[in-house]
């Protein structure tokens, strides 16, 4: 029995039917395209709370473009599974020509592309990648010598340099041509992968201009709340990064300069991988953290002392979101006031942030912490009370987030005068025994 032939298309971090690159190649393809999407069981076996707000964000924007497949008379198709497992057994049912799939930079994801490409590769199947969540990828922006960037003002100015209209132009994609029409029975629910629903509701992300037009003006300030909060949407691929760059371009430098933060971190990644485990400048390895236990699970659940950082704290255990002003802060005063390893903090972010991103988390921890590509020097330490005097000064995002602080009689966990001082001092013991 001959098995009917197709291609497939592989829904990764590209949630979007507008302006997905991999996918309006696959429909350019003169077989029928079936688009599949894998809840990854070794992803998922790594998230120790069954109501994470991230994978319920996945299973709806799922459901909100699975409305205009079935539409069109065809359907994503879900596995619960590995990649390499879910490619095997489509193969045993379908004569498959090519797998289409946009790239993703992850370590993690290198390595299961990797296995998957090298095996579809032994069955004289073809894998097309394409680039999709970023601009400029990882060897696109060099040093004219060909080495990486390592300090992102010269990286920003050489993106911008290089940057043509080629670069932001979508892709079309028609669902008419091309779908294999099949009626998919019913979509998974959470709870067939080990989820729960949780209060999360998914909508359209979508380029607020009032907010956008006065970016740099009002982005610092939480209690305005006036930032974008399209960085889940990014990572997910629910928006397009070539609409928000060209939007960008046209309303807001600020903004702009903030999407070239997430390549400039993103190939990083890709060039020093160690950085995941490791201080980008590896004399910050000899770094003495006190890593006081008690006093990390004070900093998570938002019990310092301090109103700004704890109200920051506060707001991501309850929301999975902080504001970019007040992540900076919290950041500092753990490495920094309470000595403790910016990998403690990183990995608390991971667990909780709805747009957690590897690249960026790692980059912007180490850049608090001083010891980053790119960092802010070590004896830069933000005050939590002048940050508060400076950003919310009349306490309106401290009183939504951490009500009751001002009947709270507990003194600060540490003073700042002291914990800076402390600070200076064993970070410069660490880079002094590095001269060494």
């Amino acid at each position: 029995m001959n098995k009917e032939e197709i291609s497939v298309f592989w829904f990764r971090r590209d949630l979007r039917l507008e302006d997905n690159t991999a996918l309006a190649l696959a429909l350019q393809d003169n077989v029928p395209v079936l688009p599949i999407f894998i809840f990854d069981e070794t992803i998922l076996g790594q998230l120790e709370c069954k109501q994470d707000k991230r994978v319920d964000y996945i299973h709806q924007a799922l459901q909100w473009i699975q409305t205009s497949f079935i539409k069109a008379g065809g359907g994503i198709r879900f596995f619960h599974s590995k990649p390499l497992t879910v490619f095997k057994e489509l193969t045993k049912e379908y004569n498959v020509k090519t797998v289409y799939c946009n790239r993703d930079y992850e370590p993690h994801a290198l390595s299961r592309d990797k296995e998957v490409g090298e095996w579809l590769q032994q069955q004289n199947i073809g894998f097309v990648t394409k680039k999709d969540q970023v601009i400029f990828e990882q060897g696109e922006i060099k040093k004219l010598d060909g080495t990486p960037y390592t300090v992102y003002t010269p990286y920003s100015r050489r993106w911008k340099e290089t940057l043509t209209k080629k670069d932001y132009r979508s892709s079309r994609v028609n669902l008419t041509v091309n779908l294999l029409q099949w009626h998919p029975d019913r979509q998974p629910s959470l709870q067939d992968i080990g989820f729960e629903k949780t209060d999360f509701k998914f909508e359209e992300p979508k380029l607020d201009s009032n907010i956008i037009d006065s970016y740099g003006e009002f982005r610092d300030y939480p209690a305005k709340d006036l930032t974008t909060r399209l960085g889940v949407a990014l990572r997910f691929g629910t928006i397009s990064i070539r609409k928000c760059v060209n939007y960008a371009l046209l309303h807001n430098e600020t903004w702009l300069g903030e999407l070239i933060w997430r390549e400039f971190f993103m190939q990083i990644l890709y060039h020093f991988p160690q950085v995941v485990d490791h201080c980008f400048k590896p004399q910050y390895e000899h770094i003495v953290w006190r890593n006081n236990e008690e006093e990390f699970l004070r900093w998570c659940e938002g019990r310092t002392g301090y109103p700004l950082v704890d109200a920051g704290m506060r707001q991501l255990n309850k929301t999975g979101f902080m504001h970019n002003r007040v992540r900076m802060v919290v950041a500092s005063f753990l490495t920094k006031h309470l000595l403790i390893d910016w990998r403690w903090g990183e990995a608390y972010f991971a667990e909780l942030l709805l747009d957690y991103e590897l690249a960026s988390n790692n980059g912007n921890w180490q850049w608090a912490a001083g010891c980053g590509c790119d960092a802010a020097p070590y004896f830069r330490i933000f005050n939590p009370t002048e940050q508060l005097k400076k950003f919310d000064r009349n306490l309106d995002y401290v009183r939504r987030w951490n009500p009751e602080f001002e009947s709270l009689e507990s003194q600060p966990i540490v003073e700042h005068t002291f914990a800076r001082e402390r600070a200076l001092k064993v970070y410069k013991e660490a880079l002094d025994k590095e001269r060494r």
